[in-house]
């Protein structure tokens, strides 16, 4: 079989603003990858012209083998749109109904044991519920029918951190199941517990495609020490693969891209009261993405 997804030189302009850029990428069956991106960078736009719900300016998308616009196709998707828009006048167990109709067929077992896990209140109209509950309904309706391919724009947000565990916890049901999962989000414990891998998008432009384990070896580590006694941070600088070393605080603090095993060993020359690290380390190396000058 083919990628689930495959692009090649997708393109997307809306007047003179280039939104998608010459995107060539290909997801595998059975793999779920990581989408990531700043607000802005193109991620939804992607998702859009996979589904043809709009037209690439130039460049082709092959979803499951086919067009996202073929309805045979669509079949095989759950959609879960970063702003699922529902009718406020109709309950939440209306709004699941309508969306079980609207594909055709739904697994009634398995959307009910949905409905239960996720603790989703059917009676109230979908107008009353918080944003949480909201997107709830969206979950149950995108994973309802057991889909072979799931596209997922920000899943999780408005869940509280138990039920992000939950749905995190079906993602790896529906994989082990055989499905495949293409994940838009900004929330990285949500990414390192999913992706096997993961591409950066800025600007329109992919940036980088790698697995979650090479990403972590090119993560910059940001590493708090309080040293008893004189130090200074010139002694750090210069060591293989530190970014940057300064006193903050009356601590030493170490910006680090890579392995840290120099700047360990150079800080045990001194008494070492405390080690701390502050920061999401897969979220500074995102930001060097995002922060750097044009895409190439």
């Amino acid at each position: 079989m083919t990628a689930a997804i495959q692009t090649r030189g997708l393109t997307k302009d809306f007047g003179a603003l280039r939104a998608v850029d010459r995107l060539d990428l290909e997801v595998a069956r059975g793999e779920v990858f990581g989408f990531l991106g700043p607000n802005g960078a193109g991620k939804t736009t992607t998702i859009r012209m996979l589904l043809d719900f709009v037209r690439p300016t130039a460049g082709t998308a092959t979803v499951l083998d086919g067009s996202g616009a073929d309805p045979s196709v669509r079949r095989r998707i759950g959609y879960l749109p970063g702003e699922l828009k529902l009718d406020r006048r109709y309950s939440a167990a209306e709004v699941v109904g309508y969306f079980g109709r609207l594909r055709g067929g739904y697994d009634a077992k398995f959307t009910q044991e949905l409905l239960e896990r996720f603790d989703l209140d059917l009676a109230r109209p979908s107008g009353e519920l918080s944003t949480g509950n909201r997107r709830k309904i969206g979950i149950v309706q995108a994973f309802m029918h057991r889909p072979e391919l799931l596209i997922l724009d920000e899943p999780t947000s408005g869940l509280d951190p138990l039920l992000q565990n939950e749905f995190i916890a079906l993602v790896r049901e529906e994989v082990a199941r055989g499905a495949t999962v293409f994940l838009s989000s900004h929330l990285m414990p949500e990414v390192e517990a999913l992706a096997g891998r993961v591409g950066v998008v800025r600007r329109g432009r992919l940036v980088a495609v790698a697995s979650v384990p090479e990403l972590r070896r090119r993560a910059r580590h940001r590493l708090q020490f309080l040293i008893e006694g004189p130090w200074s941070p010139a002694e750090f600088q210069g060591i293989p693969g530190v970014i940057s070393a300064a006193e903050r605080d009356g601590a030493l603090e170490v910006v680090v891209e890579g392995s840290v095993d120099g700047v360990l060993k150079a800080v045990a020359r001194h008494p070492v009261l405390r080690v701390t690290t502050p920061g999401d380390d897969l979220t500074d190396m995102f930001m060097s993405f995002y922060q750097e000058g044009p895409p190439p």
